[in-house]
């Protein structure tokens, strides 16, 4: 391309990309022509093909946050990077705290139930969380996150199909260093972080580093009924790193993490009234309109909504020689989660649940890889997974109805892997790369009804009792081409795929739905993307470009609905099913531009068009009706800094964001039921806005302080909610309101 055809491209997409924002890179300082010292851009490092390269270099689309830029953004745990990624949807799963949702270019999954696998895979410090309570992760005393875009079956393997979000936390120094903080704000927010490490004794080869956080807040709402707060935080965190750096070749790193998250419930509003509340016989005690507030609640059930979630580690890293080096991972997770629901949102006994959760996995990962600085290098490895998920859910509906959800799911999964690079030329590249699983699932399903609400005396009925295994095979190749057109200019192209286990329905009722117990398929995502990686006007402006078309096979849905019981009366189902395939077109745009050396305009832009090609549902294709969920038209941000030096006063930084993004469908309901015609509205929320703020003044080395706000506007939006029609149940979960907090932090 011309230069001034590539000048009014970039101009374009400038215009267009009016609000988007890209996490802030690092700057240098470098001598120009005249030996005078000018502030340019310096890309990230990161490892999203599982050896380090720079952002700019990897022709993978990827969104990488340093500790730096993480603080600047104020990003206080995942969910906060939602507005930061192209195509990124994450927050907590409806009555939950900690629990997380992600989806990723509309490809994820909201049901955080057992045997039930997500769509976006969770690493922290190289080992994989297979389960989403608790791993809504905040942020403390990281490295870096990287966010992978697009299915990463090669090397992620399964459970990655929409793309990875990485987690890396503080390295282990042979010096003495650390940091303290603490954070005051509205609703009572207090934080307190802290982390020290360095060499035991004063040695390099033995190192430690200890961190922890204590969050607090008080509720955005009020159980009205009870005086309990809802929607609060109370937070404890702890991750310790002990390392052995024999010699220069050998090192062993050991880790422990430990969080425990004892917030109360989460707050949801009655989007319509429960037509139940006025049936005496169906449990109701009078009519009950929704709550002006979108936080309170008016509850009979305990503010109870526990999670504990543990990780243990080994890492073992040996070099033989300079062109080869060996990783070896052995881990080993597990969670606890006990949560009230109260689906009807009032003191009567409409739909009321309690739920147990835990969990456990063990990992093996043995990594090998080469680079002898000559035209061909990559990785392959061996992968194994060795897990339960299970729990179980009372249920109990109108107070006349108590169901028994039980059981547990065995994972058992062995992978083995490759992803090699070929330098054809000394501009263009070929990497290859593929990944073999093999997975047994063992699901053991109990459900049974009881004749009260204490759940001690069985009717006799009983809904599901099965004893199943299936097995899953995938091969997950992929194939990318990147010609390097000038040293700061790569273009790429990705073919990949990315794949999601099948399994078994534990909310089946086989009594009276006979298919609910049969076995669903895994899901699968081909994906085809080309790129291109972007160091203008002497490394001052990033640009990032990708386009990518998605086949999306199989697609698995959770779905609240109900079916005709034998006396001819409406029942609650939670049904698991494939519903059909789909086609995702995307286009996304990432940019940090230095246009003086104080101020810096960054962001991202995304498109994104998902359709049904197919949806099954009784037999009939209803994909015309039906609309992926968190997958926004529309969405990016913009965000303006401002930097200066202080002299001996410091160095000041200013920063004013904007995010936005197009309605969007929350819930997976059917619109239209195609044999009785029954229409349902699925939770959607307009598009939405949210302003945000901070100030950082780098008093010196040692002290920070830092004001941040975050949604100034209180604008109100929602992101998940329940539509159940049989339980009378429509309610909605909101983002939080309007947050501003002083923190202070000493760094030594």
């Amino acid at each position: 391309m011309k230069r001034k055809q590539l000048s009014l491209t970039i101009h374009g997409v400038l215009a267009l990309s009016l609000m988007a924002t890209m996490p802030a890179l690092a700057q240098e300082q470098k001598p120009n022509s005249d030996g005078a010292k000018t502030t340019t851009l310096q890309s990230i490092k990161v490892t999203a093909r599982k050896r380090e390269e720079t952002l700019q270099e990897v022709p993978v689309a990827v969104t990488a946050f340093s500790a730096d830029s993480l603080d600047k953004l104020n990003i206080r745990d995942l969910g906060d990077l939602s507005a930061q990624v192209p195509n990124l949807t994450l927050y907590a799963a409806r009555g939950s705290n900690s629990t997380i949702t992600a989806y990723i270019r509309g490809v994820g999954q909201s049901d955080p139930l057992w045997g039930v696998d997500p769509g976006v895979g969770l690493y922290m410090d190289d080992v994989y969380i297979a389960r989403p309570q608790g791993a809504l992760l905040d942020v403390f005393d990281v490295d870096r996150i990287e966010v992978l875009r697009g299915p990463q079956g090669t090397l992620y393997g399964k459970n990655t199909i929409g793309g990875a979000i990485k987690y890396i936390s503080k390295g282990l120094r042979s010096d003495f260093n650390g940091f303290g903080s603490v954070t005051l704000g509205n609703y009572g927010q207090r934080d307190i972080k802290a982390a020290v490490g360095g060499g035991l004794g004063g040695s390099e080869s033995l190192r430690a580093r200890i961190s922890v956080a204590d969050l607090h807040r008080d509720g955005f709402g009020e159980n009205l009924i009870t005086g309990d707060q809802v929607s609060d935080k109370k937070i404890r965190a702890f991750r310790l790193g002990l390392g052995a750096y024999i010699t220069d070749a050998v090192d062993l790193q050991f880790a422990l993490d430990h969080m425990e998250d004892r917030s109360g419930v989460r707050g949801a509003q009655m989007l319509s009234a429960n037509p139940f509340n006025s049936i005496p016989l169906y449990g109701g005690t009078g009519p009950k309109p929704p709550l002006a507030s979108r936080y309170d609640i008016r509850s009979g059930m305990p503010n109870l909504n526990d999670s504990t979630l543990s990780g243990a580690s080994m890492t073992a890293n040996v070099r033989p020689n300079a062109d080869w080096a060996f990783k070896y991972v052995l881990a080993k997770r597990e969670s606890h989660s006990e949560t009230n629901i109260d689906f009807d949102l009032t003191t009567d006994k409409i739909a009321d649940v309690k739920g147990f959760y835990k969990d456990q996995q063990v990992t093996n990962e043995l990594q090998a890889m080469y680079d002898s600085g000559g035209r061909s290098r990559g990785v392959v490895g061996l992968y194994f997974f060795d897990g339960y998920a299970g729990g179980q859910v009372l249920n109990n509906f109108f107070n006349l109805l108590f169901g028994d959800t039980q059981g547990r799911v065995y994972t058992k999964s062995v992978a083995v892997y490759a992803d090699w690079t070929f330098d054809v030329t000394d501009r263009f590249k070929v990497d290859a790369g593929a990944r073999w699983t093999d997975e047994e699932k063992h699901a053991v399903v109990k459900n049974i009804s009881y004749t009260d609400a204490t759940f001690s005396k069985p009717t006799g009925v009983v809904a599901a009792n099965f004893d199943k295994t299936i097995t899953f095979k995938n091969l997950s190749p992929k194939i990318s081409l990147d010609y390097q057109v000038t040293p700061d200019i790569m273009v790429y192209g990705l073919a990949s795929r990315g794949f999601k286990s099948g399994g078994y329905n534990v909310r089946a009722n086989a009594t009276a739905v006979p298919r609910t117990a049969e076995p669903f398929k895994d899901e699968q995502v081909d994906s085809y993307e080309v790129g291109s990686k972007m160091g203008l006007l002497d490394n001052h402006l990033f640009l990032n470009l990708s386009a990518f078309h998605n086949n999306y096979k199989d697609i698995q849905l959770s779905i609240f609905t109900e079916y005709t019981a034998a006396n001819n009366t409406k029942a609650f189902i939670g049904d698991f099913t494939n519903a059909g395939s789909g086609t995702v077109n995307g286009f996304e745009v990432e940019y940090q531009w230095l246009p003086t050396d104080h101020f810096v305009v960054s962001g991202n832009l995304a498109w994104l068009d998902a359709k049904y090609d197919t949806y099954m549902f009784k037999g009939v294709n209803i994909a015309n009706q039906q609309t992926f969920t968190n997958a926004p038209d529309f969405s990016g941000a913009l965000n303006l800094e401002y930097r200066t030096d202080l002299g001996a006063g410091g160095s000041l930084s200013a920063r004013v964001g904007y995010s936005y993004q197009s309605s969007v469908v929350a819930t997976t309901e059917i619109v239209r039921d195609p044999i009785t015609g029954a229409l349902t509205k699925p939770i959607t929320q307009d598009g939405y806005g949210l302003l945000g703020a901070g100030v950082i003044w780098n008093v010196n080395k040692a002290w920070t302080v830092s004001l941040q706000g975050s949604n100034l506007s209180d604008k109100a939006y929602l992101t998940t909610g329940y539509v159940v029609p049989a339980v009378g149940v429509r309610s909605g979960f909101y983002g939080p309101p309007r947050q501003y907090s002083l923190s202070v932090k000493y760094d030594f």
